[in-house]
C-alpha cells in the first residue's frame, strides 16, 4: 500500500500478506501517524475494499469500512474515473519507485513488522533527497505539508473486520475459511470476532476470551492448546489423541517429569501430569519449566512441591519443602535404624504358653 503527498512528494509504504480491509484501514492509520496528520482530501481509484457500488450519476456507494474510517479522521474524499489511472498518476509512479528504491534488492525480514519498519526508514531517508526541478528537498517541502494536514484524533482507529461468530461443540470459532480455538467453558456462546491484519481477537462482552495469530491459508484450525487443558483433566485417556496438543513444543523437562510421574504412579499419572501445564494459565512458561528443572533437582516429584517452587520463585522468596507448610497433615515419625534391633531376629521364638484341657 502507498501513500503520495503531490507537494511534497513525500511518501510512505508498506506491505500486508493479503488485500484484504483490514490491511486497507491499517495501513490508512500508520501512515496517519506516519505523516504526523491526516491529509484534508485523499484521491482513491475505484477499489471495493473504499467503493461498494458505483452510481449512475457519478457517485460512489462506500463500504461500511471504509465510511467508519471517514467518519473517525474526518478527510474528504475524491476518486478517479473508472479505467483512468492517469486520473491519479503520481501514485502510479510512486509504486514503481517504491519497487526500485524499497525493493531492489529483494529485501529479507524475519516478519512483516520487520519488513514495514525497513520501508519506513527508506521513506524517512528519502526526505533527504532533492528532486530534479525543486530547490528544496522533500522533507523541506513537507514542513509545508504537515502544516496543513488536519490533527491526529486522540483514539487510534480500531483497523479491524468485526463479525460475530458461535463456537461449535469443539470449542471451535470460524473467520473465512479457518477456525480458532477458544476455552471450553464457552461452548456454543455468541462472540465478537475481530480480523486484525496479523491477529485474531474473539470477545465475549467486554472479555477477550481468546486472541491467535491470523491465517493466511484455507480450512487450517489453529489452536491454542491452554484452552483444553481443563477438559483434558477430565479425559486423562486423551492426552496423547488430542489434536490441540499434537504440535505443542514445551521444554524436556516436561517430558522428563512425565516418564518419572507414570513410572511412581502409574494410571494416576497423567492426571498429575495434566496439572502442571495448566500452570501455564497463569504463569509464563520459563518460570513453570525453571520451578519443574528444581523439582527435577531436588526429586521433589509432584504438582504440590513444584507449584510450591513456582510461587516461591515469583514471590522471591526460598522455599520450604517441609509438612509445615501443611499443618494439617499429620507429622511421620521415623527412628533411626539400630544393629540391636536385628540380632532380634536371630533369637529363638518363645514357646506357646501351655494350655489346659478342662472336662
Amino acid at each position: 500500500m502507498v501513500f503520495d503527498l503531490p507537494h511534497s512528494d513525500d511518501c510512505f509504504v508498506q506491505a500486508f500478506p493479503a488485500e484484504t480491509a483490514e490491511a486497507f484501514l491499517e495501513g490508512h492509520v500508520r501512515a496517519f501517524e506516519y505523516f504526523g496528520g491526516v491529509p484534508t482530501r485523499i484521491l482513491y481509484d475505484n477499489t471495493t475494499l473504499a467503493v461498494a457500488r458505483i452510481l449512475g450519476d457519478g457517485e460512489r456507494q462506500k463500504t461500511r469500512a471504509f465510511s467508519a474510517l471517514q467518519s473517525h479522521y474526518l478527510f474528504a474524499d475524491k476518486f478517479g474515473r473508472p479505467g483512468k489511472g492517469n486520473d491519479k498518476g503520481g501514485v502510479e509512479n510512486l509504486v514503481g519507485t517504491a519497487r526500485r528504491n524499497f525493493m531492489v534488492p529483494i529485501p529479507h525480514a524475519a516478519s512483516w513488522e520487520a519488513l514495514n519498519e525497513q520501508f519506513v526508514r527508506d521513506a524517512m531517508a528519502r526526505r533527504a533527497l532533492r528532486l530534479r526541478g525543486h530547490t528544496e528537498t522533500i522533507g523541506e517541502r513537507f514542513e509545508r505539508d504537515r502544516a496543513a494536514l488536519l490533527p491526529l484524533p486522540r483514539a487510534r482507529f480500531e483497523a479491524c473486520d468485526k463479525t460475530t461468530a458461535r463456537v461449535s461443540s469443539i470449542s471451535l470459532v470460524r473467520y473465512k475459511t479457518n477456525d480458532y480455538s477458544v476455552p471450553t467453558q464457552y461452548g456454543h456462546r455468541q462472540v465478537l470476532v475481530k480480523a486484525y491484519v496479523h491477529r485474531i481477537v474473539i470477545a465475549l462482552g467486554h472479555e477477550v476470551i481468546a486472541e491467535h495469530q491470523r491465517s493466511y491459508d484455507r480450512e487450517a484450525t489453529v489452536y491454542n492448546p491452554l484452552h483444553y487443558l481443563a477438559l483434558l483433566e477430565h479425559k486423562c485417556r486423551a492426552l496423547d489423541q488430542a489434536a490441540p496438543l499434537t504440535n505443542w513444543q514445551l521444554p524436556d523437562c516436561f517430558a522428563h517429569l512425565r516418564r518419572l510421574l507414570e513410572a511412581r504412579l502409574n494410571k494416576r499419572a497423567a492426571r498429575e501430569y495434566i496439572q502442571m501445564p495448566r500452570l501455564l494459565e497463569t504463569f509464563p512458561l520459563a518460570e513453570v519449566a525453571a520451578a519443574i528443572e528444581h523439582a527435577l533437582e531436588l526429586n521433589a516429584i509432584s504438582f504440590d512441591a513444584i507449584r510450591h517452587l513456582l510461587l516461591c520463585r515469583v514471590e522471591r522468596r526460598p522455599p520450604r519443602l517441609d509438612l509445615t507448610n501443611w499443618p494439617h497433615l499429620p507429622l511421620a515419625a521415623v527412628r533411626s535404624t539400630r544393629a540391636a534391633d536385628y540380632m532380634s531376629l536371630l533369637s529363638a521364638p518363645p514357646e506357646p504358653p501351655a494350655m489346659e484341657a478342662a472336662l
